[in-house]
């Protein structure tokens, strides 16, 4: 099971007690609860591609959620961005050599 550890100033600790009852329960429920929402969103179209192309909808959430990345239903963040960034790349170098043409 993966591990996320943050590292806070004495200031953000101390903002974080302000805030919360304990710093340290409300960093997990927030991540938890992110990780909620996100797997939501992975199982909801999921099934929807499943029912869409007649395949077996995996019986569970775990199952669901592994299946989605293990089949491209689904990308991570990392990935997602890497791909906008290329595309974003391509589509300037292509608006740059319109440009070039249309000084010609």
């Amino acid at each position: 099971m993966p591990t996320i550890t943050i590292e806070l100033t004495d200031t953000q600790y101390k903002g974080l007690e302000y805030a919360a009852l304990s710093p340290e329960d409300w960093a997990e429920n927030a991540v938890t609860e992110r990780c909620r929402i996100a797997n939501d969103e992975i199982v909801q179209m999921t099934v929807q591609h499943c029912l869409d192309n007649s395949i077996q909808v995996p019986t569970t959430r775990e199952e669901v959620v592994a299946y989605a990345f293990d089949n491209d239903i689904v990308k991570t963040a990392a990935v997602r961005q890497e791909e906008a960034e290329a595309a974003a790349a391509a589509m300037a170098a292509e608006q740059e050599a319109v440009t070039e043409e249309q000084t010609v």
